[in-house]
């Protein structure tokens, strides 16, 4: 056997060489997103030119420094490995859709079910994995990496870690101007930094599911109740999937979106802002009793809704879901799938909202005694498929954009798709009323109709929805909210309620409004966040007769 020379070098790569090699890789590959923004913020010139490098260097630095912490080298290969997926995964949807992998969008991901992520697997979505993910994995685990002794390989580790951070560190320094205004005017562009972002937001993630178990039930309103009266109350409560409010000809869009809701007396509002740019977020949210300011995702999980303190009152509550679920919401209710053709009788490449209204005229019937409230969860206008969410006989705007890929449309294609969802919504709309015209003798009959939040359609680059409030456009955050009132319904003034169409409100005002309309009494219910009781100071003959009865 041949023995090695004392000055010879094992074959193989070092553990370091391979740590800056991957870091170098993810820093100039994975974040085109990150060096787009960087760009469209600050501009290439002589001035930033020296910033703009800086904070590439400052980036690989970063990268390279959490590598170096990996230790051993199996471990380091499963690490990378793992880290090259995440990397493609979150480049392809940064790149292709503008959003950021935080906390929330995570979350939002988990809750996601099989219909909609095959959506998003796009032959693009493929590449990016193989190119940035497989690949380099590929290489990877093909590469030799040299074993060292454990006291040699810490010494190289931590001489090379030092000359990162002092070379991060001088470069901050030297572009101190760049970077202050960077960290200080424009903190957006951090949620860009592909892997450290993903891995950050997992670390929260995962440390907020860790947390110990729920304990017991936290009651809300546990003095709700409803005094007696003649007249029994329908309410169906809409939850819109994705919409905007400003493609609703409601609230003065130029195409006709709302065909058939303007042939009814519905009141539009049209300052609306939603708590969430998420469904994970914004549904809990709007029915929780605490405000979208103070409002905590966990919390809200160990706390009962104002569906609980509905049924409390004595009103008869059910849930009908043609999207992935309540989140949470309904589970203390019935709760209803309409997602599959064994529930839903309006299917064709989908199963589409309508099949929702299927068999409730027989649950009315059914129920002898008590107010009624069905919330109907929509598919509405979910992306990126949006040519998905209609029928083809409602194409009514043409040529859609028939591609999840959405970058790869006109923007008028997008347009398109998306206005066909809103007008397929406004169809929905318009027989949920005609179930409630169709009762408006034995009952008090309410519509309400509420987005969850909104959407981007590529504006500045932008698509889909998720980011963070403080950062989101108001294209995600601005929702539709629409009432109507049946005939017999005599608590409320439609003219003072169209007074309120511009003031500002949100889904705040959700949980208060519902205690309102089913006149449930209890200390939590505040006035102010009801829009009945708002309209009716405007209005103080409906007061009156509210008072009288």
């Amino acid at each position: 056997m041949k023995s090695r020379s004392p000055g010879k070098q094992p074959a193989g790569f070092s553990a370091v060489t391979v740590i800056l090699v991957s870091a170098g890789f993810l820093t100039l590959f994975a974040n085109l997103s990150f060096f787009r923004h960087l760009l469209a913020t600050f501009g290439w010139s002589r001035h930033t030119a020296p910033g703009l490098v800086s904070s590439a260097i400052v980036l690989l630095c970063a990268t390279a420094l959490l590598l170096l912490a990996v230790p051993g080298r199996r471990l380091l290969k499963a690490v990378l490995s793992a880290l090259f997926l995440v990397a493609a995964t979150s480049a392809y949807f940064m790149d292709t859709y503008g959003v950021i992998i935080d906390h929330g969008m995570l979350t939002n991901a988990l809750m996601t079910d099989a219909a909609e992520v095959r959506d998003l697997l796009t032959p693009r979505f493929f590449a990016y994995i193989l190119v940035l993910g497989l690949i380099p994995t590929a290489v990877l685990l093909r590469i030799r990496i040299r074993r060292t002794s454990v006291r040699r390989q810490l010494g190289a580790r931590l001489l090379t870690g030092s000359v990162m951070g002092v070379l991060a560190v001088t470069l901050v320094v030297g572009s101190g101007g760049f970077f202050a205004t960077l960290v200080r005017e424009h903190k957006p562009l951090r949620y860009y930094a592909n892997p450290l972002t993903p891995i950050y937001s997992t670390v929260r993630l995962v440390s907020a599911n860790t947390k110990a178990p729920p304990g017991e039930l936290r009651q809300v309103a546990t003095d709700a109740h409803i005094p007696e009266h003649p007249d029994r109350e329908l309410v169906v409560l809409v939850v819109g999937e994705t919409a905007r409010a400003d493609r609703f000809s409601l609230n003065g869009y130029r195409r006709e979106t709302n065909p058939e809701l303007e042939t009814h007396d519905v009141i539009s509002f049209r300052n609306v802002t939603a708590c969430g740019t998420s469904t994970a977020v914004s549904v809990p949210c709007m029915f929780a009793v605490e405000t979208g300011a103070d409002f905590d995702l966990d919390e809200a999980d160990r706390s009962e809704n104002v569906l609980d303190v509905l049924v409390r009152a004595g009103v008869n509550v059910i849930w009908r879901d043609n999207n992935s679920d309540s989140k949470g919401v309904a589970k203390r209710i019935p709760e209803q799938n309409f997602r599959t053709p064994e529930t839903n009788t309006v299917c064709d490449e989908e199963c589409r909202d309508i099949g929702m209204l299927a068999g409730l005229q027989a649950y009315i019937d059914s129920r002898e005694d008590g107010d009624i409230l069905i919330v109907l969860h929509q598919m509405g206008s979910h992306g990126p498929a949006y040519y998905k969410r209609y029928p083809a006989e409602w194409s009514n705007f043409v040529p859609e954009c028939r591609d999840s890929q959405l970058a790869v449309c006109s923007a008028a294609e997008l347009s398109n798709a998306y206005d066909n969802t809103i007008r397929y919504t406004d169809h929905f709309l318009g027989r949920v009323i005609d179930l409630l015209g169709a009762n408006d003798d034995e009952f008090e009959t309410v519509m309400m109709y509420i987005g969850d939040h909104g959407e981007s359609l590529g504006e500045n680059n932008v698509y889909l929805h998720g980011l963070p409030n403080w950062l989101a456009p108001e294209t995600q955050t601005q929702v539709p909210m629409i009432f109507w009132m049946g005939s017999s319904y005599d608590d409320a003034d439609p003219t003072a309620l169209a007074r309120l169409r511009d003031r500002p409100l949100s889904h705040d005002n959700l949980f208060h409004t519902l205690l309102g309309v089913f006149e449930v009494r209890s200390k939590v219910y505040d006035g102010s966040k009801d829009i009945l009781q708002l309209s009716r100071e405007l209005a103080p003959e409906a007061g009156a007769r509210r008072s009288s009865a």
